[in-house]
């Protein structure tokens, strides 16, 4: 992780030694500065995270510092103590990220420091993730998206491709477990071999027997001519049965014929036929219940639990996923559009990360996909290109949009979506936003560090 820094900036050397004082335990680079001229001069050669800014310095006054801070830099990540009532507004309106008043509250001052060091990583992220993602989108390597922001996961999928044994995915409805089927198959040495992919839910058992095991002629009324069945399709490559939890009890059997000794029987066939097939298998579904329910065979299951691995949902991958994700989609999808849009500003990105995006990586997509569409003509994405149900506002003709997962949503959850979409509706305004949630702004930024 790479270690936070910043710059304090004021006149008054006792108040540089305390504040020194009290960051010292945070294993923070510290720098001070007494007047403008020292100030700039650090800043332009450290460009330390969060500037910590008095607002009553001699010669050059804090609100005209930090004007020349922001034209220098535009995302410097500036924080304003001050003692004066009518200054907030003027701080508002030179972008920096919080006022705070004199005597400082450790405890308020400690929230918005640590805010405002996450407006500055985020920032920093906007800028390095377009930079990652100029030029072509390779072909082949969308799929690469559905792990962004997750090494671990990705370094499972590596160790997946390399083995033979049946791969069982699990996750919410949404979660990328087709993707990661496909990356599991392009990395492993049977990549050119064929990926065949059979949804074992959306069939009848009669029409799913066919397609995994093909049919003899006359097996069926249809049947007017022999045809192969998937699995004979996938010899040497790999077969892909989503939705598994929604297979038959009556081609269980089957199934457990074919992972044991890679052999099967056409419908209405006599003859044994031998194949090459890796299974992966994905589910939502919570299979061990449905084995203790009687509704899934415990063998099949032990055989392709050999390594499952599990997709978490959106909610539970942690912000830096989340935009990390959403930086790829950008650019996959801004590529794909042929213009567009190449980066989100930092208030549609706390909009973004505000959500629980219960339809998972699908909805962020399609989300996403909307809006670069409707904002084709800009050079970012602003909160007032997001859907109006992401900024809390109503559906039109409709009443306020509610989050799907209802009763599910954790009180922190929906703290964290609350501030958001009020930060949403009034354009990222965190004075006016405060105002709108009866509390002050340094609870805001206290409330937005703790959830």
């Amino acid at each position: 992780m790479t270690r936070r820094s910043i710059l304090i900036v004021d006149d008054d050397a006792s108040v540089r030694e305390a504040l020194r004082r009290m960051f010292r335990a945070r294993e923070w680079d510290i720098a001070v500065a007494g007047d403008a001229g020292s100030c700039i001069e650090q800043y332009e050669r450290d460009r330390p995270d969060v500037v910590l800014l008095d607002h009553g310095l001699p010669g050059l006054s804090g609100l005209q510092l930090l004007a020349v801070l922001r034209e220098r830099d535009p995302e410097a990540t500036v924080l304003m103590l001050t003692g004066h009532a009518e200054i907030p507004i003027a701080v508002e309106a030179l972008g920096a990220e919080n006022f705070l008043t004199k005597p400082e509250d450790p405890t308020h001052l400690d929230a918005a420091i640590a805010r405002a060091f996450e407006t500055a990583e985020l920032r920093r992220q906007n800028r390095f993730y377009p930079e990652q993602s100029t030029g072509p989108v390779p072909r082949g390597t969308d799929g690469a998206v559905e792990t962004a922001g997750l090494p671990a996961l990705r370094r499972q999928i590596e160790l997946l491709a390399e083995g033979t044994t049946p791969v069982l995915l699990t996750g919410e409805t949404g979660t990328g477990k087709g993707w990661v089927a496909k990356l599991v198959h392009a990395q492993s040495p049977r990549a050119g071999a064929p990926l065949v992919e059979v949804n074992c839910a959306g069939l009848t058992a009669t029409f799913l027997d066919a397609e995994l095991f093909g049919h003899e002629k006359g097996a069926f009324t249809d049947a007017k001519t022999q045809a192969p069945g998937l699995f004979e399709v996938a010899d040497g490559g790999t077969l892909f049965l989503d939705e598994i939890g929604g297979l038959a009890p009556e081609l269980q059997p089957k199934l457990l014929k074919v992972l044991e000794s890679q052999r099967f029987r056409r419908l209405g066939g006599t003859r044994e036929i031998s194949v090459d097939v890796r299974l992966i298998a994905a589910t939502h579904h919570d299979l061990e219940a449905d084995v203790r329910a009687g509704r899934f065979r415990e063998d099949i299951y032990y055989r392709l639990a050999v390594f499952p691995l599990h997709l978490p949902p959106l909610r539970e991958r942690g912000r830096d996923a989340v935009l990390a994700l959403a930086q790829h989609l950008l650019a996959e999808l801004q590529h794909g559009l042929g213009r567009g849009p190449t980066a989100f500003s930092c208030e549609a990105l706390t909009v973004l990360l505000g959500h629980a995006w219960p339809g998972n990586i699908r909805e962020l997509r399609n989300t996403i996909e909307r809006v670069l569409l409707q904002a084709r003509d800009e050079r970012e994405i602003g909160v007032e290109h997001l859907p109006a149900d992401l900024r809390g506002l109503p559906r039109r003709g409709g009443p306020p949009a509610t989050d799907a997962e209802g009763d599910d949503l954790s009180l922190a959850l929906a703290e964290r979506q609350h501030i958001a979409r009020v930060l949403a509706r009034v354009g990222g305004n965190r004075v006016h936003a405060a105002r709108a949630l009866g509390i002050a702004r340094a609870t805001l930024y206290k409330r937005q560090s703790e959830i």
